[in-house]
């Protein structure tokens, strides 16, 4: 019989082929075929097996996956490691080299795939001790206010932040460390001891004795300091996930077990393989003094991925853990976890903003640089938003509290940057092609090396052969190969989220440089999106521009459109009487529609009149054209079908939209500008920002059509809008650019925000693109370079002309530091002007 069943958690072709053969090993399965795609598995069996018993075997084999019939929810395993944690704890830890794609693990430890360290993301949960307090004497004592200890009665201190995952990490690899360097340092120099003539050393024991000194000193290196990197390499070739240490495993576990087997049966041997006093010549120092290496490089890279996101720990500095919360009129200090939507708040000159809101009372220059890269201060009043994490300027003021804990913007900012820097970019494709024949190639190299020193080598030929493979396998290292998209997609995210460049995935990073065209939008995106309203007219007798006003306010109370509430401001203004108005409808594009006193309303574009079946006469397409060629907005008004009068909004064209689009253009980029506006508006501000091409009255589907002829033609499309009627194009575009002011349909329909704003976001998003792929090819080059010159010299190809051979150990810190100048390398994105 035949069953389908739906896999959950395979994230690469390692995971497929080890859930294939694992499900395949299960008594009575006759075939298994597996699709990563499909993320199905089709099992033939010989009777029906309990869905329990495959994913026990799941289980069983330290996997992350479930199993369960298509339709139905995925079982949840004891085991599973890639549910994301939500709230407090430790939060979430994933692969540095996004072996597993996006899956994170609850837990701190290996990944399955590569077998390196995971890493902590850092987040809110994971920033602080939250202005938490503890007895120095008695730490299991904690409270949220300071005060005496109930115990001994010591005051309280403010507790330390927990330390991270990297931290402990680090520190558990330091001292280890020391550990096996503390041995091997005496096992290197009875070694070369070797080398000193009339060796003082032999005057005390003879060599064979040494050779014990030197395996009693290697035990605490390979069972204590080291014995993770066999584990590792153990768990690489029985899961078939081969890599770096599969290599270093099989290199030094020879080394080592080569001279174990000496020390312990030296007449085994032939003679090529002995000293002169008999002893057969053991490998120790290689052993240890390899694995030590290796161990310094784990550690350095410990203390690298520390500063790789070092952007997102500086965002999390911003968020302070205290506020100040007005109730009756009183002031009251709180945690931010207690502020509730709705709750007023104080904020002091100089404090950081603790959550999302808008001041009720009170105006002050606010630093809003920590999230949008411009350094100077915005001014705001009585009813501006104010967002978390900003720096209050010389003025107190009262606010209220519209967004808390996950949904304020900063924590999404932090959310959004931790999800980029695991995304994959494309170019890490060739990086996976080329690791996934990386190792049985190393290793076939390897037993080519040994042979080929064996039959064709000077004596003692067998030592050659054992020395030199153990070289080919130790410099090899596909880590490298593995870190260089991750670490500069990691330090670029963080570095564009500093800018207020917010980029959703690193498959848009890596668009971004490869743009051809730039299409936007014009309200909002060109201009400040602020629109005001400049004039209300009359065309009916009867009619005075107050009864206009108040028709048009009365049917724009039910629209969210920027240009509504600018008619709603200005009706405010003028004491317009607001009515209400019934059957409310929003036609996408055109305008809007209503009925008032059983009159039948209409208001909008030209092609809303023509929605409405009201016929605009030349009179009135005269009268308007004077403003519409200065870039204005009108809006017409019909009442029962009849156009009777317009109201003209003007929106101001951004300050940096015109050098944002110079050096766009500069940088070979073509910029289009599509509005729904009409064509003498659009045409004013094409004018102002010197834009060759333009397309005005078009509708979201119009966009769409636009963005989809494009790319037909093989351009590479980026678009930028932040209005509803945007996202569909966002969403069809290579990369969509959303504005951090505009809509949230927008912003989800994107691959990049824009805090700002403004154009000037997507010169900096291009350049930081710029900048990431540049860096990642010179990552790709370096690694790919250090294999292919390394492991040819490792395997003794110079020896013949030049006499020159590699040292295993000198191979060992070579690979160590290979992985160490990826990260170094993409740190240097940290410093990039962008």
């Amino acid at each position: 019989m035949k069953h389908t069943y739906h896999i959950h958690g395979m994230t690469c072709n390692g995971c497929r082929k080890h859930v294939e053969e694992v499900l395949k090993a299960v008594d009575e399965v006759s075939s298994a075929s597996v699709s990563l795609e499909q993320e199905e598995a089709v099992l033939e069996m010989e009777r029906h097996i309990d869905l329990k018993a495959f994913q026990e075997a799941l289980d069983k084999e330290g996997g992350h996956y479930s199993i369960h019939l298509p339709g139905e929810h995925p079982q949840t395993s004891k085991k599973e490691g890639h549910k994301k944690l939500t709230g407090k704890g430790s939060g979430t830890y994933y692969c540095p080299m996004h072996c597993e794609g996006d899956k994170t693990h609850d837990k701190p430890g290996d990944c399955p795939v590569c077998g390196m360290d995971l890493v902590e993301e850092q987040n809110l949960s994971s920033a602080g001790s939250d202005g938490m307090w503890t007895c120095p004497m008695h730490p299991e004592v904690v409270k949220d206010e300071p005060g005496s200890c109930p115990i001994c009665g010591m005051e309280l201190v403010p507790k330390e932040p927990d330390l991270s995952a990297e931290e402990k990490t680090y520190k558990t690899l330091l001292k280890k460390l020391w550990i096996a360097a503390a041995f091997t340092l005496p096992i290197f120099l009875i070694a070369m001891s070797e080398m000193i003539p009339n060796n003082p050393l032999y005057d005390l024991l003879a060599q064979k004795y040494w050779n014990w000194v030197q395996f009693v000193l290697s035990i605490p290196v390979v069972f204590y300091a080291t014995w993770m990197f066999f584990e590792r390499a153990y768990r690489s070739i029985k899961t078939w996930n081969l890599n770096m240490f599969t290599l270093i495993g099989i290199g030094a576990g020879v080394a080592w077990l080569f001279s174990v087997f000496g020390l312990l049966v030296p007449d085994f041997f032939p003679e090529q393989f002995k000293t002169t006093s008999g002893a057969v010549h053991v490998y120790f120092e290689a052993a240890t003094v390899i694995l030590t290496l290796v161990l310094l490089g784990q550690v350095l890279e410990a203390r690298a991925h520390s500063k790789t996101n070092s952007a997102v720990k500086e965002l999390l500095k911003l968020a302070p853990n205290k506020a100040i919360k007005v109730v009756d009129g009183e002031e009251v200090e709180v945690r931010i976890d207690e502020i509730e939507i709705g709750d007023i708040l104080k904020v002091k000159p100089g404090e950081k903003i603790p959550v999302d809101g808008k001041i009720t009372e009170g105006q002050s220059a606010i630093d809003e640089s920590m999230i949008s890269g411009e350094p100077i201060p915005v001014d705001k009043e009585e009813g501006d938003k104010v967002s978390s994490g900003t720096i209050n300027g010389n003025q107190s003021f009262l606010m209220e509290a519209e967004k808390v804990g996950s949904d304020t913007l900063l924590s999404q900012i932090i959310t959004m940057v931790n999800e980029a820097s695991r995304s994959r970019a494309p170019i890490q494709n060739l990086a996976d092609t080329v690791s996934a024949y990386f190792v049985p190639a190393v290793v076939i190299i390897a037993i080519i090396t040994f042979v080929v020193w064996a039959v064709w080598g000077p004596e003692p030929a067998y030592v050659y052969a054992l020395v030199n493979a153990i070289a080919v396998l130790i410099i090899a290292c596909p880590c490298a190969l593995g870190l260089a998209t991750p670490m500069s997609v990691m330090v670029g995210v963080g570095k564009g989220a500093q800018s207020g460049v917010l980029i959703k995935n690193a498959e848009a990073l890596e668009k971004m440089a490869k743009i051809d065209i730039l299409i936007v939008d014009k309200t909002g995106t060109l201009t400040e999106g602020k629109p005001t309203v400049e004039k209300v007219a009359s065309f009916k007798d009867g009619l005075s521009e107050q009864d206009i006003l108040e028709r048009i306010v009365s049917l724009n109370t039910n629209s969210e459109h920027p240009l509504a509430e600018a008619t709603l401001a200005f009706g405010r203004e003028k004491k317009a009487e607001v009515k209400k108005a019934q059957n409310f409808n929003s036609v996408t594009g055109k305008g809007v529609e209503g009925q008032l006193n059983g009159k039948q309303l209409a208001l909008g574009n030209p092609k809303m009149m023509e929605y409405a079946g009201a016929k605009l006469a030349d009179r009135h397409k005269d009268t308007v054209k004077h403003y519409q060629k200065q870039g204005k907005t009108v809006s017409y008004l019909a009442l029962d079908g009849q156009v009777v009068g317009y109201v003209v909004i003007g929106d101001k064209i951004k300050k940096t939209s015109s050098r944002a689009i110079k050096e766009l253009q500069n940088n070979g980029v073509s910029v289009l500008m599509l509005t729904g506006d009409n064509h003498n508006t659009a045409q004013a501000v094409a004018e102002e920002l010197n834009l060759a091409d333009f397309k005005a009255g078009m509708l979201p589907e119009d966009k769409l059509k636009e963005v989809e002829g494009l790319k037909a033609e093989g351009k590479s499309v980026a678009m930028a809008g932040d209005g509803i009627n945007d996202a569909p194009a966002l969403a069809k575009s290579d990369v969509g650019i959303a504005m951090g002011t505009g809509t949230d349909v927008a912003i989800e329909s994107a691959a990049i925000t824009l805090v700002k704003g403004d154009l000037q976001g997507i010169v900096r998003a291009r350049n930081l693109s710029e900048s990431v792929m540049r860096n990642i090819r010179q990552n790709l080059f370096f690694a790919l370079i250090y294999n292919t010159l390394g492991v040819p010299v490792a395997a003794g190809v110079l020896y013949p002309f030049f006499g020159i051979l590699l040292s295993p150990m000198i191979a060992a810190a070579a690979m160590s530091f290979s992985s160490v100048s990826v990260i170094a390398n993409a740190l240097r994105l940290r410093n990039s002007k962008i």
